[in-house]
């Protein structure tokens, strides 16, 4: 990875294409969502034009254990009307909308659902994602919750890397991910 060599903070990324290669190397040894787990979930999702409580429930369980359990209080067919309606509906914001509509649900978890969907145009988001975005001077300041807004400021900056770079959408989601959790020193929060 280039750098600007200015020695001041974070080295600035001169080479995004080497930023996003060198940390998708990096990936496998993160706690991070598990792409082929999540390549499983597009597929059923893709092929049955919804997911199904149980389904929601494997990938809330992958971003989230600790609160998966939450998913069981959505009605099943309340999972399959409103993952249906994801699929239809334009705009990232209401389609974040829709899912974090469901109980377990908050803003990462449900870019897990999007960007199980459409891996092309979604990332899976979190703390370390938007870390990483600042770092690389995209964003302003820290966050630890987000909600539907903070997907669509987040997937911009994102979408703008995977054109840049010819990378899928998920794939940057990946690389972000690992970058921070490669450099951040501490805890997470």
């Amino acid at each position: 990875m280039e750098t600007d060599g200015t020695g001041d903070g974070d080295p600035e990324v001169t080479d995004l294409d080497a930023f996003v290669a060198e940390n998708l190397d990096r990936y496998a040894e993160t706690q991070g969502v598990l792409p082929e787990r999540l390549d499983e979930f597009g597929e059923r999702y893709r092929s049955q034009g919804h997911l199904t409580r149980e389904g929601l429930y494997e990938i809330a369980y992958e971003s989230s254990t600790r609160s998966a359990y939450h998913v069981e209080a959505n009605p099943p067919e309340r999972c399959r009307e409103v993952t249906r309606n994801a699929r239809a509906v334009d705009g990232d914001f209401s389609t974040l909308r829709l899912i974090t509509g469901l109980s377990g649900f908050k803003a990462p978890t449900a870019s897990c659902v999007v960007a199980a969907l459409d891996g092309d145009r979604h990332a899976v988001v979190d703390t370390r994602v938007w870390a990483s975005l600042e770092r690389l001077g995209y964003l302003d300041g820290r966050k630890e919750s987000f909600d539907a807004a903070d997907y669509v400021t987040m997937i911009g900056p994102i979408r703008e890397i995977a054109d840049e770079t010819g990378r899928r959408a998920v794939d940057v989601g990946y690389a972000l991910f690992a970058h921070d959790a490669h450099v951040r020193d501490g805890t997470l929060h």
